[in-house]
């Protein structure tokens, strides 16, 4: 039995899958959710979904949690020690995130060859100067460090103050940008390394305590694997050294509980409204779509890969104001809905005074609304309307801003380039809690199919159970160096002078499954799919004196299974 939670903005879901015989949803359940103590709405909705079935069957937990996007976005993160080296080109200090930013003299070239040495003078006092300032977590940058990682590692070293052994104190953790990915987007490098370290400890302490919470619930058996941005997971020991991949999960689980609900097979766009916001995804061809170099954190882009998601601030719990004549709904959110004991007038509200809502104390919903509405000389009914007719229309415009902006631009989705693609969209999916409330207004806007799954409520969790475990990783080879090189390993080995694509590809794949073989992860070698290969000769004078080769492969999202027909 598989286990699936989401902890959403408002609501922290969770339900219980069977697949053994038959796929099937066991249990599910809704529990409000603390921002203040996260853990504790993980550790509730594991209690009240236990108690529904047996607890002996579960083998799997797959777990969504806002954790890091929180500690970003209220500016709750640790501080963190930059120390980068880049030679000539770009300056580095355009990338400047914190105020412990350090530059190192040193270069390594695109082919891997150090050009000048670390300055170990400056390293010193850079990470002299992190200390003093109280830093324990750190960034170590360099510019072609997925060609050759040797400053990195100096830093690195430097930093841990105990090269025999290349550990740090238990207390202390270094990120290597070039065990983040094989791109060479420098900045974004940078970025991600220092969003990896800001987070890092926040993310250990709570998956500590998760793993604490299952062992004291007897779940000490249990796998448990972490969603990230990009539809898939991660079991929890490697989460622990890249919490950055959590960021914007819950997107995520939302896409793969439409993929795991549905058969699609059309443009389509997809619309989970939850209390706090609504997420917006478009697919292509039946296939989500993917930010093709990374997503960005506030203003910074990133290298962490991500389903492409729009987030609105409209849900149900969305605060109702009134500016002038004018009924607005969000982005403010102030607490649960006035027909579940709350003190503001929210869309919930609104849906159950027109009528197309049944939840909580409808009555209370009702003498709010009418309260509110007096102070603008309204009535109640027809600020209801107004709020839900505006809440839909705000959806649809964003929804079309967002296919204008994919439409602008190379459709990139989960499995390929679609050439030449124009999005239109055919039908319209609908999950959450107000969707299925929502779903004629919504119809009337986009004047389009309007489907409201099964188990659309909780949706996002089901996407989170079956979401299975991806993974990738880039090869590099130079047969003039005789160097092959995997960034995200920390590979590297040396080959022959006729080494060439053919073999590359080979190796991709057996160390993709040899890692994650090594992750516990089952993997059928069809599933590990080279996604990009090229082999450039390189010329000196007029002869080819070797080859440039890189491959990619990858598991890329999906679920383990669907529950369309069920």
């Amino acid at each position: 039995m598989l286990l699936g939670i989401d902890v959403g903005g408002t609501h922290t879901d969770a339900v219980a899958i069977t697949v053994d015989t038959g796929v099937g949803v066991m249990a599910s359940c809704k529990v409000p959710t603390r921002h203040d103590d996260l853990l504790r709405s993980v550790t509730e909705a594991l209690e009240t979904i236990l108690g529904k079935v047996d607890k002996d069957a579960v083998t799997q937990l797959n777990l969504s949690t806002t954790l890091s996007t929180n500690a970003i976005v209220q500016g709750q993160t640790e501080d963190v020690g930059v120390i980068v080296s880049s030679g000539p080109g770009i300056d580095p200090h355009n990338s400047m995130l914190c105020r412990d930013f350090h530059v190192v003299e040193g270069s390594i070239d695109h082919r891997g060859n150090e050009i000048k040495s670390l300055s170990s003078r400056q390293l010193s006092d850079a990470v002299d100067a992190c200390r003093a300032n109280g830093v324990r977590v750190f960034a170590a940058v360099s510019k072609f460090s997925t060609r050759n990682p040797r400053h990195e590692n100096v830093i690195r070293r430097s930093i841990c103050q105990c090269r025999e052994t290349d550990q740090c104190d238990h207390a202390d953790f270094v990120t290597l940008g070039h065990q983040l990915g094989g791109a060479l987007n420098f900045p974004r490098r940078v970025a991600t390394a220092y969003f990896n370290c800001s987070v890092w400890r926040l993310y250990n302490d709570f998956a500590t305590a998760v793993e604490k919470a299952l062992h004291d619930m007897g779940l000490a058996h249990v796998k448990v694997n972490m969603l990230k941005a990009d539809g898939g997971t991660m079991p929890l020991p490697q989460s622990r050294t890249m919490p950055v991949q959590s960021i914007f999960s819950g997107p995520a689980a939302s896409v793969m509980g439409i993929v795991a609900l549905t058969d699609i097979f059309l443009d389509s766009v997809i619309l989970d409204i939850g209390g706090t916001t609504t997420d917006i995804a478009v697919f292509a061809d039946g296939a989500p779509l993917i930010e093709r170099e990374g997503i960005a954190i506030g203003s910074h882009p990133t290298l962490v890969s991500a389903l492409k998601v729009r987030s609105i601030g409209i849900g149900g719990d969305s605060a109702i104001s009134v500016v002038g004549k004018d009924v607005r709904v969000g982005p403010n959110r102030f607490g649960p809905s006035v027909c579940f004991g709350g003190a503001r007038v929210t869309l919930t509200d609104a849906l159950n005074v027109t009528g197309v809502g049944q939840v909580g104390d409808i009555e209370a919903s009702a003498k709010a609304l009418d309260t509110f509405a007096a102070r603008y000389s309204m009535s109640g009914q027809d600020v209801a309307g107004a709020a839900v007719d505006y809440a839909a229309q705000a959806i649809h415009s964003a929804t079309r801003e967002l296919t204008d902006e994919i439409n602008s631009k190379p459709v990139y989705t989960i499995h390929e380039l679609v050439e030449d693609k124009r999005v239109v969209p055919k039908k319209v999916y609908l999950m959450g809690g107000p969707a299925q409330a929502l779903r004629e207004s919504l119809h009337e806007c986009f004047q389009l199919a309007t489907e409201v799954p099964e188990n659309y409520d909780v949706a996002n969790a089901i996407g989170a159970a079956l979401t299975r475990t991806t993974w990738e990783l880039e090869l590099f080879a130079d047969t003039q160096r005789h160097v092959l090189f995997i960034p995200s390993l920390s590979h590297r080995e040396n080959i022959h002078s006729s080494y060439d694509l053919g073999d590359a590809k080979k190796d991709a794949v057996n160390h993709l499954t040899r890692q994650l073989d090594s992750m516990g992860v089952s993997l059928e070698r069809e599933d590990a799919q080279v996604t990009h290969s090229s082999s450039f000769n390189m010329i000196e004078g007029m002869n080819q004196v070797g080859r440039n080769i890189r491959v990619k492969c990858q598991v890329r999202p999906g679920v383990v299974a669907t529950l369309v027909g069920r």
